[in-house]
């Protein structure tokens, strides 16, 4: 066998031993997976240009071709994403960015494998041992270069973002191992393709290229650990826990127990893990259920607070399942002593109780403090004799009306109303009598209003109702409704033999929009408007009374 043969073969076994001692010498985590496939990516391009050197079969020769390029192909978009990923420049893993280095590779590696009209390679003397390069190996090659150029300028954005110098000595030593494959692959190019009809073949510039750059790769993940950290840093965080952590695996066995348990479990790595063991013993109507739900229901998490009398402590005991796709490959118990919340939640307890007895005591003097001001808050507002809300009250509803409204269009309208020889009644029946058929009549005015509607007593026999978002045709069918019903009011007084009826005047005030003039206040404004309609009810009164007069604006 030719010792060219035997130079990718031991290039080959070179970059097995470093996947050796990558293995050996640090924590295999899911990232170290991915790498690993990496490399032993990079164990293939040595091992075929091996291969083609030792078998006779063109068949197979040509198998062992498409397949180191092929594998070319993907090991320079693999530089790219292990570039991204170590850089920590995650904004380039978008989907659009992904696709546009993938589907590349991928054409590339399609024209290899078919090799159409002999376009990728074609042999000499019968065989590929020798061969010479068609028109798909130079866009392969010029794949490979600009996947190169990628991987250098992700390099250089994050040399020159805010990055700490951990980061940047692992990204000086890719960019050395990208320098080296991408330069021994051009001296591979330039003196066994270019000058390949006035040169002999000179074998390992490719291999001995992968070679130096998966050693700069190895030499980054043992100096930096660049995989550990976040394993050592999970470890750490476990150690410092103050509760206690256990790690089992699908079959009960103990995975990892951080320190804080060991003081009150003994348990190795691989030991089997009873719960029963660690709670105490005889009934309890915490412990069976969580018992039942840890045993039937592995899938879901289970939780208790149990008191350990020997020892006087607290125990929250919490199981929860590990999860991978799916699966459940483990769970996680944690252990916490919560005796001091318990105390601090006894003590509080107690000083609740003597809080409650001092809150009983308040409240009940809060309930009549509320009562009283809800009782002056009703007497502020409302009129002693009839219940019905006084002319301040009123007043005060009708500014926050302007000010609410603003020029706003809804039509609003006031009716003043008197009780018509009001004090003829007083005269020939007495006060008594007249406050009777005041009452009387509010109350029959009230039936006929709206919740929104406002009825106040504007003094003596004089009554104001603020009818809201109504304009004067309903107003005025309200008012000949309300006098029609005060007109057939019978009104029983009890030392009086015969019913006492009454007859009312109005004065209707219909407002398009509550609009104060410029120079003007809203209470000036509103006393404007109330003697507007005092007007009208003047007027209703001076044409015979029981009449309803509309006031001109």
């Amino acid at each position: 066998m030719a010792l060219a043969s035997w130079i990718d073969l031991i290039m080959c076994f070179i970059l097995f031993l470093l996947l050796i001692y990558i293995v050996a010498t640090v924590n295999i985590t899911n990232l170290h997976k991915v790498y690993l496939g990496f490399h032993f990516s990079m164990l293939i391009w040595p091992y075929c240009q091996f291969a083609i050197r030792t078998v006779d079969d063109p068949v197979f020769q040509l198998f062992y071709v498409k397949l180191a390029f092929v594998d070319a192909s993907l090991l320079s978009l693999g530089w790219i994403f292990f570039t991204i990923l170590l850089a920590g420049q995650s904004q380039f893993l978008n989907r659009k960015v992904v696709a546009a280095l993938t589907v590349p590779a991928l054409l590339s590696s399609v024209l290899v494998v078919l090799n159409p009209y002999e376009w990728f390679v074609l042999p000499v003397n019968g065989g590929y041992a020798e061969r010479i390069y068609g028109p798909v190996f130079w866009l392969s090659m010029a794949f490979i270069i600009v996947n190169a150029l990628i991987s250098l300028y992700v390099i250089y954005v994050a040399l020159t973002s805010n990055q700490a110098q951990r980061i940047k000595n692992q990204i000086m030593y890719m960019l050395r191992g990208i320098i080296a494959v991408g330069a021994f692959i051009m001296l591979d190019v330039f003196f066994n393709v270019i000058l390949d009809d006035y040169l002999p073949v000179i074998p390992g510039f490719t291999s001995l290229g992968i070679v130096v750059s998966a050693t700069f790769f190895v030499i980054t993940i043992h100096q930096d650990k660049v995989f550990d950290i976040v394993t050592i840093a999970h470890q750490d965080i476990i150690n410092t826990m103050e509760y206690g952590v256990l790690v089992l695996d699908d079959q009960e066995q103990v995975v990892e127990i951080n320190q804080a348990l060991h003081p009150y479990i003994t348990l190795d790595k691989g030991a089997a893990f009873n719960i029963s063991s660690y709670l105490p013993d005889g009934p309890d109507e915490k412990i069976e259920p969580f018992l039942r739900s840890y045993r039937d229901d592995p899938l879901e998490t289970a939780g208790t607070e149990i008191p350990y009398p020997v020892i006087q402590m607290y125990i929250s005991i919490h199981a929860a399942p590990i999860m991978v796709s799916g699966i459940r490959v483990g769970r996680i118990v944690t252990f916490q002593n919560i005796t001091e919340i318990h105390r601090l939640i006894d003590e509080t307890n107690h000083q609740n109780t003597i809080l409650q007895e001092r809150n009983a005591a308040l409240i009940k003097v809060q309930e009549e403090l509320f009562q009283t001001n809800a009782k002056l808050r009703k007497l502020a507002i409302t009129d002693s004799l009839t219940g019905c809300y006084n002319r301040h009250y009123l007043m005060q509803q009708l500014e926050q009306e302007v000010l609410r409204t603003g020029n706003s269009l809804t039509p609003s309208t006031i009716i003043l109303i008197d009780i018509d020889f009001f004090k003829k009644i007083n005269d020939q029946y007495g006060h008594m009598a007249g406050d009777v058929v005041i009452c009387s009549t509010v109350e029959l005015l009230q039936r006929s209003l709206r919740p929104s509607d406002i009825l106040a007593r504007y003094g003596g026999e004089e009554f104001i109702i603020y009818l809201p978002d109504t304009d004067e045709a309903g107003a005025r069918l309200l008012a000949e409704q309300l006098k029609t019903n005060v007109e057939h009011n019978s009104i029983n007084i009890d030392y009086i033999d015969e019913p006492v009826s009454i007859t009312i005047s109005m004065g209707l005030l219909s407002i398009d929009e509550f609009k104060v003039p410029p120079g003007m206040d809203a209470t000036t404004y509103l006393n404007d408007l109330l003697k507007s309609a005092d007007k009208a009810l003047y007027a209703a009164k001076h044409q015979g009374r029981n009449q309803i007069v509309s006031a001109e604006v």
